[in-house]
């Protein structure tokens, strides 16, 4: 028997969203958490997703994956299309697809630039459907150069909450007129969760660990989990690492291990087996035991992984969320991370009044320490340096960097605290990402979603039509944009 969704309704009375973003198909961030919003809203409305990937090898087809969305959804009749395209489509197939599949509004997930061309259509777009942004990328100074951008949006939903006063800040007066609300990143807390001896595949999953880091058994275990780009700052997190064990004797040493999944050598990033050599010389192997794995794990094996780990680290210098901040949490493991950007939302700074930390113009971030009493789950790492970066498509924007020293200071905190207690921490991290004040499940994001959605179809209006009068070529207001995440 077909079970329907809590607020379930039938096909025929749901509004149509057109998604575009990253194939919901693909494994990066953008395209599991369109996949997790798809998944968790597909009860109360009709999909079709214009799904971007780099040379997308499903170009010129379309998929009707409704079947299959409910066998996994258990309703009688989800409507999901997608269509594969290379990169993220242009006013001619928009222009088609809103004359073909007349949505009641256009969902966009990413950087704003990647829209550009979006946004200059604006004007033509919103005659006839709103437009919906989930911002996932934002941090100081406010960045006043996407104004044009955000007051192109009918609806903006930012993922942390220092995007959404970002969000307030540049609009100004006009953030009254636009829904600007909070609606952090979700995952699904029944793939990632805590392994005891009563989980099913536990001899498995204990073979797998084995297997991780060749056979040996340690007793501390960092985990770092993303690209190999230079935000990310992979060698400092190495250099934390290196700097934690030295201060070990040398039997300690020898039962500690730092986890890298993540490409060894990248063009965006470094080559990370020379900076290996350079800061641990000829007793990498004696003292240090440094571990890679570049495999593609599949979500089940991804949280074996977690739960062979002690500790999540993340020292990035800008970050809009840190989504594997979010998987280690759910899967039982604390977190050593930079006060910046998103991550500051995951280590639960309170305010003199017990409060969690909301951002605001006197405050706009707790990256300099004004809050110091953050989750038990949290091991802070505040930056130290502060530097202006830019290009073209993004002329400013802060680059928060965190001593080495400092991080290797929270790893020797951790370290002293023992296994057991970490796992203690790590436990109550899920607990507070499974209840209300968080939230971080695929669950809360569809719900939030949908209070934000239905919220703008209940109060938009068609923007005015205009008459034509005198036309001058305007001055070209957006750049091309190829960000790297």
């Amino acid at each position: 028997m077909v079970t329907k969704m809590k607020g379930y309704l039938p096909k025929g009375e749901r509004k149509k969203i057109l998604l575009m973003c990253d194939d919901l198909r693909t494994h990066s961030g953008i395209g599991t958490i369109a996949k997790e919003i798809v998944t968790h809203t597909a009860h109360r409305y009709n999909y079709v997703h214009l799904g971007a990937a780099i040379n997308h090898p499903e170009v010129g087809k379309r998929f009707d994956v409704s079947d299959s969305m409910k066998k996994q959804l258990g309703i009688p009749d989800p409507e999901v299309i997608i269509i594969p395209n290379n990169g993220y489509g242009d006013p001619t197939m928009l222009r088609q697809l809103l004359k073909e599949q007349k949505p009641d509004a256009i969902f966009i997930i990413t950087d704003p630039r990647y829209w550009s061309w979006l946004f200059q259509m604006e004007n033509e777009i919103r005659k006839t459907c709103p437009i919906a942004y989930l911002n996932i990328w934002d941090d100081y100074p406010a960045p006043m150069y996407n104004r044009e951008f955000y007051e192109s949006c009918d609806l903006l939903m930012g993922i942390s909450k220092q995007t959404v006063n970002i969000n307030k800040l540049v609009l100004g007066d006009k953030a009254a007129n636009k829904i600007i609300s909070y609606v952090p990143h979700g995952l699904n807390h029944k793939i990632y969760f805590p392994i005891d001896p009563t989980y099913p595949k536990y001899e498995e999953y204990l073979a797998f660990k084995k297997n991780l880091f060749n056979g040996k058994e340690y007793d501390f275990t960092a985990f770092f989990n993303s690209r190999n780009i230079r935000r990310k700052q992979i060698p400092d997190t190495i250099w934390a690492y290196v700097q934690f064990v030295d201060q070990l004797p040398l039997e300690k040493a020898k039962k500690c291990a730092l986890l890298l999944h993540t490409q060894p050598i990248d063009d965006n990033g470094t080559d990370l087996n020379a900076v290996i050599d350079m800061l641990c010389g000829e007793n990498k192997e004696e003292r240090y035991n440094i571990h890679f794995t570049n495999s593609k794990f599949d979500p089940e094996k991804l949280n074996w992984v977690y739960n062979s780990t002690n500790i999540q680290i993340q020292l990035t210098s800008n970050e809009g969320w840190g989504l594997t901040l979010t998987e280690a949490m759910l899967s039982g493991n604390p977190i050593l991370a930079n006060v910046t950007g998103g991550m500051q939302d995951q280590m639960r700074f309170e305010d003199d009044h017990g409060r969690w930390f909301e951002p605001d113009n006197i405050i706009p971030s707790n990256n300099t320490g004004v809050y110091k009493k953050h989750a038990p789950w949290a091991f802070p790492v505040y930056p130290s340096c502060r530097s202006l970066q830019g290009s073209p498509p993004t002329p400013y924007i802060w680059d928060d960097r965190c001593k080495s020293e400092d991080a290797a200071l929270q790893l020797l905190n951790a370290y002293n605290l023992g296994t057991d207690e970490l796992s203690k921490r790590g436990k109550l991290a899920r607990k507070w990402c499974l209840g209300d004040e968080a939230g971080f499940t695929a669950e809360k994001q569809g719900y939030r979603v949908i209070e934000c959605l239905d919220e703008l179809f209940e109060n938009w209006t068609p923007r005015e039509k205009y008459e034509l009068i005198k036309f001058e070529t305007p001055k070209k207001k957006y750049s091309p944009h190829n960000l790297i995440y």
